[in-house]
């Protein structure tokens, strides 16, 4: 009885979410506000795919600087015999086709002479297409105005120059054409039918839905200025040999700012507003109609445009995958829910992005998106109200008495709060303050305790957790942390040799004059980690001599003069990622074997400064071990020469003038005999 009523109450949870799921689609689809989900679906693909090379044509712009070095008005037209010297130009440079996005609807009786270069140069050419304004007079009619009819008899065709962005100002259909109202084709339809382009010569495609498919940002197809293609000095033949040459606008007003004949494209998001759009060669966030006309045309020529299926059955993909999610994951837990529903969005993504690039077909995969999204909040809603609050509750009680790192693992696993400890092999940090006992007393209880929270707050933040490490206990001015617990760690011992050289990054910090200093011992061994306490409160520790000895390797900075120090076992497993210093084999206080210890100085990049005294240290050291005290004794001094001051060094010439005072056998010990902490 208890089961059917949670699959009936499971049961009603799946219904309402295919509902929701299923039924926002349709308000996404057809309303305004869902929109920007589709215009996003569009544009992401595109982004995502990057940029496409373009070969087959360039533009030429009537760009400001165009307007300033030609002296030409914004208020009138231009000077058409600079349009016949730039047709002439581009027709001995081999240009396969010459495309005006430019209308020269009337002659101008006061430049006749102009106006007649102009059609000497476009009958001359035979490659013109020129453009014609397309406008909607009527529910079901246009008007054309076309150039005026000499240009028309020069020209080797015309099309219309009408642009219809979205809302959002954006390009993203080519101009739709009907053969009951359009008169004329589209200019870029005209330039490619000119050209023999194969998608002009199927049936059915001039009328059909084409979506512009871009090749990049605004400017992507290469652009130059007016000026510059007048004269063959300036840009080579070459650049236009054998390409469809596009000529327009590219300004910005300087009256009101408003833009001219620029519109918003799949990028314009994602450039900054602040580019100089006068700059031809840099990615501005607004495309000129002449680039929008090029890239359509482009689509045409290499057959690449996009398709979009029908509405109808885009609300019936929606409608139905939208359903069947929703009534999926309201069966699921929130974790399973969440997996299935991340893996539905990559699925989506793979589809949607496989779609664009084979059969070049876009649909409003975002809304499907977003069909998911709201599925799982309503599975994770029904199915985890109480679960969230219980472990809210768990939280707070772990937070108490537990490092963030394991509040984590511990809320998921309860049982894991019961004494209990497993052997494993982790990387054990010690650390603690130099001199701690005698600058701390001179303070006052309230500033000691506002300087130490800052300290441990900052080291905690800084360098342990953000390696990921576990703090375990603040013993005074002491930290105890390790890695590798209670989530496994595969780099745990390059992982604390990070946290060491953060500490040592972090901004100085001084007390009344006196520079903090923190020393750091790091071993890496085996050692019984987890709960060790009763069944009311547990302390997650690790245990055993390999904690003892990362305790014995800090305080052993205090001889050498150092600031942090590695065994053997820990610089073996970090390899190569670190510079180190080996300092020899100290037998230190509890312990019946010497450790092989290593000074770690910093990451392998930056080996160079310190290679001239280490190199020195390692050979005097390797002399030291071989028993030749003599030449052990010059190179511990050429390593003060080169590194004054190095304490390490100086332990070594101490010991070394105990030695020539003793009667030494062959065999004498070379390892240092550490009695303090």
């Amino acid at each position: 009885m208890k089961v059917d009523a949670i699959t009936r109450r499971r049961g009603a949870a799946a219904l309402v979410g295919a509902l929701l799921a299923g039924g926002i689609s349709w308000p996404l689809q057809e309303w305004h506000w869902g929109r920007g989900l589709q215009y996003a679906s569009y544009d992401l693909l595109q982004v995502v795919r990057g940029d496409v090379r373009v070969n087959e044509a360039v533009v030429v712009y009537l760009d400001d600087a165009s307007h300033e070095k030609l002296n030409q008005s914004r208020a009138a037209p231009w000077d058409r015999a600079l349009h016949a010297r730039l047709i002439d130009r581009l027709t001995q440079a081999g240009a396969r086709a010459i495309v005006f996005d430019v209308i020269f609807s009337d002659e101008i009786p006061a430049k006749a002479e102009a106006d007649a270069r102009l059609v000497a140069a476009v009958k001359n050419s035979a490659r013109v297409i020129l453009g014609a304004e397309n406008i909607q007079t009527g529910p079901l009619t246009k008007t054309v105005v076309p150039p005026f009819d000499a240009l028309i008899d020069a020209a080797a065709g015309i099309g219309s120059v009408e642009i219809l962005p979205d809302r959002d100002f954006a390009v993203r259909q080519h101009t739709p054409e009907d053969p009951k109202q359009d008169q004329i084709p589209h200019l870029s339809w005209a330039t490619a039918e000119w050209l023999k382009a194969p998608a002009t010569q199927r049936s059915g495609v001039r009328y059909a839905p084409r979506w512009v498919c871009y090749y990049g940002a605004p400017g992507t197809i290469p652009g130059f200025s007016f000026y510059q293609c007048l004269e063959p000095g300036q840009i080579e033949d070459a650049v236009f040999r054998d390409r469809v040459v596009f000529v327009g606008a590219r300004l910005m007003t300087k009256f009101s700012g408003d833009r001219k004949d620029e519109y918003r494209n799949p990028y314009s998001f994602f450039l900054s507003l602040g580019e100089d759009q006068s700059q031809l060669g840099k990615r501005a966030p607004f495309i000129s109609g002449v680039e929008v006309q090029a890239t359509m045309f482009l689509n045409l020529w290499r057959g690449d445009w996009l398709n979009r299926w029908s509405a109808g059955m885009e609300i019936t993909i929606l409608l139905v995958l939208g359903a069947l999610i929703g009534a999926g994951l309201a069966w699921l837990r929130p974790v399973p829910a969440t997996i299935v529903a991340v893996t539905a969005v990559v699925g989506i993504l793979l589809g949607a992005y496989g779609m664009f690039m084979g059969p070049r077909v876009w649909f409003p995969w975002v809304i499907l998106v977003c069909q998911v999204t709201l599925a799982l909040a309503w599975s994770v809603l029904f199915n985890s109200v109480q679960l969230y609050v219980q472990k809210r509750l768990q939280d707070q009680t772990l937070r108490l008495f537990l490092p963030p790192t394991l509040v984590k693992k511990f809320s998921h696993d309860p049982a894991l709060l019961k004494p209990g400890a497993k052997e494993g092999e982790i990387t054990i940090f010690f650390s603690d303050i130099a001199d701690f006992t005698n600058w701390s007393q001179g303070l006052d209880p309230d500033e000691l305790a506002h300087l130490m929270n800052g300290y441990f707050e900052t080291a905690v933040a800084q360098c342990i957790h953000r390696t990921e490490g576990t703090l375990v206990k603040y013993i005074g001015d002491a930290i105890f942390a390790f890695w590798n617990a209670p989530d496994q760690q595969v780099d745990h011992a390059r992982r604390a040799c990070e946290a060491a050289l953060h500490f040592r990054r972090l901004p100085p910090q001084r007390v009344r004059g006196q520079l903090l200093i923190t020393r750091i011992g790091i071993h890496t061994g085996r050692a019984n980690v987890g709960n060790f306490g009763s069944t009311d409160r547990v302390d997650y520790t690790a245990l055993g001599e390999n904690v003892n000895l990362a305790s014995r390797l800090e305080g052993l900075n205090k001889y050498l003069g150092t600031d942090c120090l590695l065994s053997r076992a820990t610089r073996d497993q970090v390899g190569d990622a670190v510079i180190t210093r080996r300092l020899g084999q100290f037998q230190l206080k509890g312990f019946d074997q010497p450790v092989e210890v290593f000074e770690l100085l910093d990451w392998a990049n930056q080996a160079d400064p310190t290679r001239p005294w280490r190199e020195a240290f390692e050979q005097a050291l390797a002399n030291f071990e071989a028993r030749d005290i003599e030449l052990a004794q010059a190179g511990f001094q050429q390593v003060l020469e080169l590194r004054p001051g190095d304490l390490a060094s100086k332990q070594y010439l101490s010991r070394i003038e105990d030695l020539r005072r003793q009667d030494l056998g062959d065999e004498w010990a070379t390892h240092t005999i550490v009695r303090e902490k």
